[in-house]
């Protein structure tokens, strides 16, 4: 038991003086005569101990009187002891995902979780609650029951070690506050193994809400591809977990046209293909979607296909420009190919890259003119001549990057080794190639070079690439090499010739880190904005003279379909988002309470709990009561005690 007023004790003290006052018999007796007292006498002894027994008892019992009253006084009470005197600090994290959208023993888990802190929350309780897409500091229930009611699903997710370090930076660094952490979520699997981070100093409770089934139905992905009759089919990838195998319907759309419709059958937690054929020659908005009611993020996926924009290559040549010629054709690319006397330079303004092909000298004014190219985002391909001036070699490599070429050397090299992970390789080899015949060169340049993309026997660089430069270091002709007739110089030089401009792709996923090349001059104040019937955002934008390059990574936060449009409100073309389909996987977790953290099934519970552990028993009505008995104790022993 502790006191909120310890001084009021020593009044205690004080109870010493009625004790004093019985001792003493302050009272004087007086002397009567009687006649013959001697029959009275045992009578006078029998009322003398009666008369004793009354006093003590009304003594003890108004000792206890004023002794109940001064204990009342000091305000006792019963309180764990770490948390009196401490004010305390709440943080709770209420995930939003979308896999929050399945549905719980009393509804979907989101509402569910809402209802359950609105419900028990105390209303003069102040804490800290935040989302994985908004944030609220010290804050009551009332201040944010609406903002609570009104919140969306998320495709963005916190991780949720990420989530546990904001809530603690949320909590403060107070020693004197108990700091108490809320996670509330389903704890969908994303790891192998949960952790999170120790810390004494707080409490932290995990909440997870389970589902009372993880059937499912999703749309995985898409993607493209030809058939042997080199048409145009649309893969869509779906899934099924835990239901019961039927004829799924799926649909797809063009803008709202329904334009095809199949059914497919999808094995109980296994995927099924569906396919589409599309017309080649219209553009298309599509969205791809079937019927699921339990969980609905993951029922339709976008795409896009616009009218492909061709690359334009400028070659420069002092040897045979034929196989240039053959990769780089007029239905993908617009190809200029000339000698280096022939050369407009006003053409490399507008390119998105240009190949250096065996000129065995470089004049200073293409190398002045090939720098401002490259900082405007343009892409060089440079092939050296056998015999070639080195130094004017070194002098334009030199002002691109330091990794540059030295002295030839005539020896017969193999080219062995391709570097699979190089994004230049990106999706070209379905696995790691190893008995092929390799090509060779019958003399090369020395170089120092890291991001090798193709090197030789004695892992010198062959094709390296450094900034913008993408760097051979022989020469291609047939005299010198037979690499021209080898299968890897058409993916070579055509992903070199496609990543210089990088269109978009026909969707992308949200929260991830996606980049892509518009083809379009815009003025020194143009900016590109993407516009959908939810969503108007500007998106991060590099702009140079022949492309705007467009970054996305946490914007935007709807799948959809979005038109990108300039400052005129001109739509320049359509780029597709989707959802990151890893929450279609409904696994999660199972959680088990430890030293670090403390397990709950439900809000209320937890609530409950907690009230438990911090509540404070005030005592002192009782005190009162038991003063307001010892003096009608002492009132009937006075009365009625004879």
């Amino acid at each position: 038991m502790q006191f909120k007023h310890p001084e009021f004790l020593y009044t205690l003290f004080a109870l010493i003086i009625p004790v004093i006052v019985h001792l003493f018999q302050l009272r004087r007796f007086q002397k009567v005569n009687f006649s013959n007292v001697q029959f009275l006498k045992a009578v006078t002894i029998q009322t003398r101990k009666s008369s004793q027994i009354k006093k003590w008892l009304t003594l003890l019992s108004r000792l206890l009187a004023m002794a109940a009253i001064i204990i009342g006084f000091a305000q006792p009470f019963l309180a764990l002891d770490k948390i009196v005197g401490k004010k305390s600090k709440t943080v709770i994290y209420l995930d939003n995902s979308f896999s929050m959208q399945a549905k719980g023993a009393k509804g979907p888990l989101l509402k569910r979780a809402i209802q359950e802190i609105l419900s028990d929350l105390p209303e003069e309780e102040t804490i800290s609650l935040f989302t994985n897409t908004e944030t609220f500091i010290d804050v009551s229930k009332k201040n944010i029951q609406n903002d609570l009611l009104q919140i969306a699903y998320s495709s963005n997710q916190l991780s949720y070690s990420a989530a546990y370090l904001k809530a603690k930076q949320l909590a403060g660094s107070s020693t004197e506050t108990i700091k108490r952490i809320i996670m509330v979520s389903d704890f969908q699997q994303k790891e192998d193994q949960f952790t999170l981070p120790k810390n004494s100093e707080i409490k932290t409770h995990l909440v997870q809400l389970q589902p009372v089934t993880k059937q499912n139905l999703a749309i995985d992905s898409l993607f493209l591809e030809r058939n042997i009759n080199n048409n145009l089919i649309l893969n869509v990838l779906a899934s099924n977990i835990d239901t019961n195998p039927e004829n799924t319907s799926i649909a797809l759309y063009n803008d709202d046209k329904l334009i095809a419709k199949t059914a497919i059958l999808i094995p109980e937690n296994g995927t099924a293909k569906a396919e589409f054929q599309l017309d080649e020659s219209i553009k298309i908005n599509g969205r791809v979607t079937l019927e699921d009611h339990l969980i609905t993020f993951d029922n339709s996926r976008f795409f896009t296909i616009n009218t492909p924009e061709k690359i334009k290559v400028v070659a420069i040549n002092e040897a045979n420009d034929n196989f240039i010629k053959n990769i780089y054709t007029s239905d993908e690319f617009v190809l200029i190919s000339c000698s280096i006397e022939q050369l407009n330079y006003n053409d490399i303004s507008t390119a998105n890259l240009v190949i250096v092909n065996e000129v065995k000298q470089i004049p200073i004014s293409l190398t002045n003119t090939l720098k401002p190219f490259t900082e405007r985002g343009g892409t060089i391909c440079f092939i050296p001549a056998v015999k070639g001036d080195v130094s004017s070699y070194q002098q334009f490599i030199n002002k691109f990057s330091a990794q540059g070429i030295s002295s030839e050397k005539v020896q017969e090299k193999k080219i062995t080794s391709i570097h699979f992970s190089h994004p230049l390789y990106r999706g070209v080899f379905n696995k790691k190639v190893t008995n092929f015949q390799y090509p060779k060169v019958n003399s090369y340049y020395h170089a120092n070079a890291s991001n090798t993309v193709l090197s030789f026997e004695d892992n010198s660089p062959f094709l390296y690439k450094t900034n913008n430069l993408y760097i051979f270091t022989a020469a291609i002709n047939k005299e010198n090499s037979n690499f021209k007739n080898s299968p890897l110089i058409v993916p070579t030089l055509y992903n070199i010739g496609k990543q210089s401009l990088q269109l978009a792709d026909i969707s992308y996923t949200i929260g991830q880190t996606n980049s892509y090349d518009i083809p379009i001059s815009l003025g020194q104040d143009g900016v590109l904005s993407l516009i959908s019937n939810e969503e108007s955002i500007i998106p991060m934008q590099q702009s140079f003279s022949t492309k705007v390059r467009i970054t996305t990574d946490e914007v935007p936060t709807k799948a959809g379909i979005y038109s990108l449009q300039d400052n005129t409100k001109k739509t320049i073309q359509h780029i597709s988002y989707n959802y990151n389909s890893a929450e279609s996987q409904l696994q999660y977790y199972n959680l088990n309470t430890t030293q670090n953290y403390q397990v709950s099934e439900s809000i209320t519970e937890l609530f409950d709990q907690i009230k438990e552990e911090t509540s404070v028993h005030e005592l002192w009505k009782w005190f009162v009561i038991f003063a307001l008995i010892f003096l009608l104790i002492e009132i009937l022993l006075l009365k009625y005690l004879k």
